[in-house]
């Protein structure tokens, strides 16, 4: 090819021409069309991380807790007793924005395999949902199809849905996000690594027949949308519940009896990113027989089922004496099984059809895409206007007014109507399920609760990206806190916008800075994660959306619950006073959002941390809940929604009532326990603000 068929490629595979001469040279000669669209899923950003591998070193990976960090399928934290939690969480964006309920369906199913993967059973999901308005007739048909995507899959699989968030805001009209995330249940001594696989091992097709379904879809997951988004549902993959139930029996059976060494999901990239990630990792290369795998359509071409992401498979690696169990327990499951491939003694990736090597590459060279350094440029504004809004008419001097207001709003109404949708009782482990800032389980195995808690702040993001990708790791371990529980470690999803634009890769930088000083501050290391860019269509980009999740766990069987006062309780506000710069007040009742915000203090977080997990473990409130978006107005109205009292509280200005971030809490502590709670908290700023009541509504006096 010359210089006009590089830029097709470009055109054409989304490789840049600088990628496609790269890869003719290291070559010596020109790729076929197969080779050119494996570099292109390859070196796609889903897939390869090369915008993003700099920086997310900066995140600590290592710490007490950690099994096992980031370049596995999950990451792995340690609670005792032989036993692990596994956990990540991965995007399903754009998939998402086409086809709503498929999309969302296979990133539940997708994330649950890869917790498979490490040879953990699933235990737990959570989403995390980001929509534009939901009066617009666009944004309520994608809500209402990942809606039901969500829980059509994930109660099916058997897999509870415990918790999560669903925001709203008109930058993710045109691009929503679904961030989907699982937990598994692992034996430490059976986990299954990514890297254990060694030439002469067979590799094994296990779970459904493939398609033309999903067929570059990572490339796709790596480009802006545009106005022809319907044309790209080829590219969504479908999924089947059901069969993944079976897969995950089947393989968990198989890992049982130690017949494999290694294990992948056929997620972004399918068959080619599994085995040349299992070839890479092993330092070796692979041999793929395209004729072998099972197909459902006929006619396929070697690219396309090479790249299919059909969903419910699996990659396993082993000893070519196990073929014959492996295969009597795929029979036994009603599962596809067949050897597709090996892995062999040399830097080769070698696809054959119909007798024909079509495409012969460097297993090492596919495997690792050349980073990408994009100018860096700080923007000479940042913030967020919006629309002029009911909310900019209210008398301010009516706190009751204003908070029912706010509270009327699609991003704080109750969102029963969402999570009753999902079964999070399934598995019987679910101690606190939706509609609470953390999610709690039981561990039978090692008789052990531990939390799950998912955080989000694209707004103090937008406006202060270092100070907010700090504030989104200590929102989520500030949960954790006040319901009794520190942190083993955690897990990020990172949405962006293009990364190509210099003052978007700058606002990503900062805010991965402030998150990676946060984890290494608050001892919470990153051991899982996800980065989607390019999120932004034809009506604009989103915000900056780090998402994440983090996993504690309790000393003891007693957390604080978030809701629930009784009568007799005195509310206590530990915290210094916060900002109302990145506020849903200002969003919401003046128009616009700006910075700077106050930088997250790392010594008043772990004082508040401390203390917040010995308020619980003491038994010192009825309920305690954090004070994050919404404010105090907000955090009181939850914690008396649904329950038989209400509260009273007492003074305070617009600041104090819908002021953001840092660490603070809303406590209701009986009236015995005042003084030891006061003790608890001496040196840490605390103020009495108002007192349970007989009537169950909210009363700001």
């Amino acid at each position: 090819m010359g210089k006009g068929d590089a830029m097709m490629a470009k055109n054409l595979y989304g490789l840049k021409e600088r990628e496609y001469l790269k890869i003719k040279e290291a070559l010596g000669r020109e790729p076929n069309e197969t080779e050119l669209l494996l570099f292109s899923v390859m070196w796609s950003e889903h897939c390869s991380y090369k915008s993003s591998r700099k920086l997310l070193s900066l995140f600590p990976t290592t710490g007490k807790y950690v099994y096992r960090g980031p370049g596995e399928n999950a990451g792995i934290v340690d609670i005792g007793s032989g036993l692990g939690i596994a956990f990540k969480i991965e995007s399903h964006n754009h998939p998402s924005a086409v086809e709503p309920v498929q999309g969302a369906a296979t990133g539940v199913g997708g994330i649950i395999r890869d917790i498979l993967a490490v040879g953990a059973r699933p235990i737990a999901s959570m989403d995390c949902l980001f929509f534009g308005p939901p009066d617009d007739r666009r944004t309520k048909f994608l809500m209402e199809g990942v809606i039901r995507g969500v829980g059509s899959y994930g109660n099916a699989v058997g897999v509870p849905t415990v918790g999560g968030m669903t925001y709203y805001d008109p930058a993710y009209s045109g691009n929503p996000l679904v961030n989907a995330m699982c937990a598994g249940l692992v034996e430490l001594d059976k986990v299954v690594s990514a890297t254990a696989a060694k030439p002469g091992n067979i590799l094994v097709l296990v779970g459904s027949k493939t398609g033309r379904d999903g067929i570059a879809g990572a490339a796709f997951a790596s480009a802006e949308l545009d106005e022809s988004v319907k044309e790209n549902k080829p590219q969504v993959q479908m999924g089947d519940p059901f069969a993944e139930k079976l897969l995950i029996e089947c393989c968990l059976e198989i890992l049982d009896k130690g017949l494999i060494v290694s294990m992948q999901d056929m997620g972004a990239a399918g068959i080619t990113s599994s085995s040349v990630e299992l070839a890479a990792k092993a330092k070796a290369g692979a041999e793929i027989y395209l004729d072998n795998v099972p197909l459902r359509e006929e006619g396929m071409k070697p690219f396309e089922i090479a790249l299919s992401e059909s969903q419910e498979r699996m990659l396993l690696a082993t000893d070519e004496t196990n073929f014959g169990e492996v295969r009597a327990i795929a029979d036994k499951w009603g599962l596809e099984c067949a050897i597709i491939g090996k892995i062999i003694d040399e830097d080769r990736y070698v696809l054959t059809h119909k007798g024909e090597i079509v495409a012969d590459l460097s297993a090492s060279f596919l495997a690792s895409s050349p980073e990408t350094d994009w100018p860096v440029h700080k923007p000479d504004e940042l913030g967020v206007s919006y629309p002029k809004v009911e909310g900019a008419a209210l008398d301010r001097n009516d706190p009751s007014k204003v908070v029912g207001f706010l509270a009327s709003l699609p991003q704080f109404e109750d969102k029963s109507w969402i999570y009753e949708q999902y079964d999070h009782m399934v598995q019987t482990r679910t101690t606190l399920g939706p509609g609470n800032p953390v999610a709690i389980l039981y561990i039978k195995e090692a008789d052990k609760l531990i939390a799950l808690a998912a955080a989000s702040d694209p707004w103090r993001c937008a406006v202060d990206p270092f100070a907010g990708g700090a504030e989104t790791v200590a929102m989520a371990i500030r949960m954790l806190a006040v319901a009794g529980a520190y942190p083993l470690g955690m897990t990020d999803c990172l949405n962006f916008p293009s990364p190509e634009v210099p003052e978007n890769f700058w606002i990503i930088s900062e805010v991965v800075k402030g998150m990676a000083l946060a984890c290494k501050e608050l001892n919470c290391p990153i051991v899982s994660g996800n980065v989607s860019l390019y999120n932004e269509s034809h009506e604009g980009a989103i915000l900056p959306t780090p998402v994440v999740c983090a996993v504690g766990a309790f000393d003891g069987m007693h957390f604080l619950k978030a809701k629930g006062p009784e009568l007799s309780d005195r509310l206590f506000l530990v915290g210094k006073e916060a900002s109302l710069q990145a506020s849903a007040y200002r969003r919401y009742v003046e128009g616009k959002i700006s910075g700077p915000v106050y930088p997250v203090n790392f010594d008043d977080e772990r004082a508040f941390i401390e203390r917040a997990i010995k308020t619980a473990t003491l038994k010192l409130a009825t309920c305690g809940r954090c004070v994050s978006l919404g404010g105090l107005a907000l955090a009181a109205m939850k914690m008396a929604s649904g329950s038989r009292f209400g509260l009273e509280i007492k003074g305070g200005d617009v600041r104090f009532l819908f002021g953001e971030g840092g660490p603070r809490a809303l406590y209701s502590v009986p009236e015995a326990n005042t003084s030891e709670f006061l003790k608890v908290w001496d040196g840490f700023p605390v103020k009495e603000i108002g007192r349970a009541r007989e009537d169950k509504t909210v009363r700001f006096a």
